[in-house]
């Protein structure tokens, strides 16, 4: 698979999404659990690369991992290395593609995590899960969410993760945070979400998934 043949962050901004940041009260445990218990009528948004997506797309999965601080939620995820052909150097939540002894989406995320970070699934209280994603590079990915109760070890696999980082929750369901970016590729224009954090660049299909769990929360 091809590298990205552009540099995301050296893209003009073209807008904010703007829209108002979640209430306190629906970044807490207990509200959370009854939201996956009980969804409500919500749309997620339609990309470009689900208009795009391939007939024949590679299950995939990853975990949405929501670590219980005790100044609020915070998102764990990783930086892929940059010597990967798919994705490299891109900010991802740990998962990947389903295997054929996965009994379901959310045990080829729960054993992805543990093969990539070495989180263990005792650790794990899987709350529910998002629409499935389908990616440019033909995956349809199954986002599965879950409540990470410290304290838990991690083990980053060095052949796919350089970099497992937090960030927090409150920050990435703000609609304050949210860039609207474009490019222009051969094939077409391609519109995208940002949501620089620090010093690293959430974008692209792991930020769609994070709009995809804003819409859910602030449904």
């Amino acid at each position: 698979m091809p590298k990205t043949p552009f540099d995301p962050q050296q893209l003009p901004v073209d807008a904010i999404a703007g829209e108002p940041a979640l209430a306190p009260e629906r970044l807490l445990p207990d509200w959370l659990r009854a939201r996956f218990a009980a969804p409500p009528a919500w749309q997620p948004e339609l990309t470009e690369e689900a208009l795009r997506a391939r007939p024949d797309p590679t299950a995939a999965a990853v975990l949405i991992p929501l670590v219980l601080r005790p100044e609020g939620l915070s998102l764990l995820l990783t930086q892929r290395t940059a010597h990967l052909s798919s994705h490299g150097g891109q900010i991802s939540f740990p998962g990947g593609r389903a295997e054929a002894y996965d009994a379901s989406p959310t045990d080829t995320a729960l054993r992805e995590a543990r093969e990539e970070i070495g989180l263990a699934r005792q650790h794990v209280e899987v709350l529910g899960s998002l629409p499935d994603y389908y990616t440019g590079t033909g995956y349809r990915v199954s986002p599965i969410v879950g409540l990470v109760a410290p304290p838990f070890e991690l083990l980053a696999d060095p052949s796919e993760v350089a970099e497992i980082f937090e960030v927090p929750l409150a920050f990435l369901m703000d609609g304050l945070n949210h860039q609207r970016l474009s490019v222009a590729l051969a094939d077409g224009p391609r519109h995208f979400y940002a949501m620089p954090y620090e010093r690293f660049f959430i974008w692209g299909a792991t930020a769609g998934m994070l709009r995809n769990l804003f819409h859910f929360l602030r449904a």
